[in-house]
């Protein structure tokens, strides 16, 4: 096995809704330091979060910080170009841009936001249907070697996405950050997850809560699930869903990291919680069974 699965937390803090908190930077600091003191040290960002708001909002808090920098890995993301109407982008199409100048001037433009001299990992954000791998190759290689990002990896690719980008690098990609819960499982059938495992890439799970709807959607599959969640959380001694999925998902053999989607932390200081319970394999296939509403052949 090589060092890819280790060099990301089991946690990571997500900062995409960082605007949203309403929070100084100074309180942003503080939830930073508080988080630290637990052990999650991974923040997770890219570059259009808040309109291109969210990174710089960061890098404020790590201004009045500056030796915190050192204590945390950043890992943000390039290569979507939306049409914000506040950006005067109004009438011009969502599109992605892998092209080696456009990864290379998002790369610098968030070290600048953040205040730092390197970013940790830098993941395309996106497929892009244009993207040419030799090109990609090209920016990673020039990035590695003027020490502007150590890692790179990449975000909701497909197996042969990944692997097409990988044939042209002689490094390793790092991680493979996609989109998984109880609700939304279809990573566990598309043979991304397998991959993972066969190439030592560790997945970063995003929206492990499927954006609320475990808590709070009454659809047939969102009650089922709940009930099944609760269930195995009395048995397993835990005291909220949320900590339920956290097991189940940092269950797989994959070895996964999974994004928290919070500024609350006590909700941090729980997931941390959550990675000393257990679960066995029929509490597992049961969850599983919950939001499929079948049980396996």
């Amino acid at each position: 096995m090589n060092n890819n699965v280790r060099c990301i937390d089991e946690l990571v803090l997500g900062f995409w809704r960082l605007l949203d908190w309403q929070i100084s930077p100074q309180q942003c600091l503080s939830f930073l330091e508080q988080a630290i003191e637990v052990g999650v040290t991974h923040t997770d960002h890219a570059d259009i979060y808040g309109e291109y708001g969210c990174e710089a909002e960061f890098g404020k808090a790590l201004q009045l910080k500056p030796s915190i920098r050192d204590e945390i890995k950043i890992i943000t993301k390039c290569g979507i170009k939306p049409a914000f109407p506040s950006l005067g982008l109004q009438g011009k199409a969502n599109h992605y841009d892998s092209s080696a100048a456009h990864i290379i001037a998002s790369a610098q433009q968030s070290l600048k936001h953040f205040n730092t001299d390197r970013l940790d990992v830098l993941l395309i954000h996106r497929p892009d249907y244009l993207m040419n791998a030799e090109e990609v190759a090209e920016a990673f290689n020039t990035l590695k070697a003027n020490g502007d990002v150590i890692d790179f990896g990449v975000s909701n690719f497909t197996p042969s996405q990944l692997s097409l980008l990988q044939s042209r690098l002689d490094f390793d990609l790092v991680t493979n950050q996609i989109e998984f819960s109880p609700y939304e499982m279809k990573v566990l059938d598309d043979e991304t997850l397998d991959q993972c495992q066969l190439l030592d890439i560790k997945p970063m799970l995003w929206s492990p809560l499927a954006g609320g709807r475990l808590f709070s959607n009454d659809d047939e599959k969102a009650v089922r699930l709940r009930a099944v969640l609760e269930q195995v959380g009395n048995e397993i001694g835990a005291s909220s869903i949320d900590q339920v999925v956290y097991t189940w998902l940092l269950m797989h053999p994959s070895l996964p990291s999974v994004v928290l989607g919070t500024g609350n932390i006590a909700r941090v200081k729980s997931a941390v919680a959550a990675k000393e319970f257990t679960m066995n394999r029929e509490q597992w296939y049961r969850i599983w069974q919950g939001s499929t509403g079948h049980s396996v052949p």
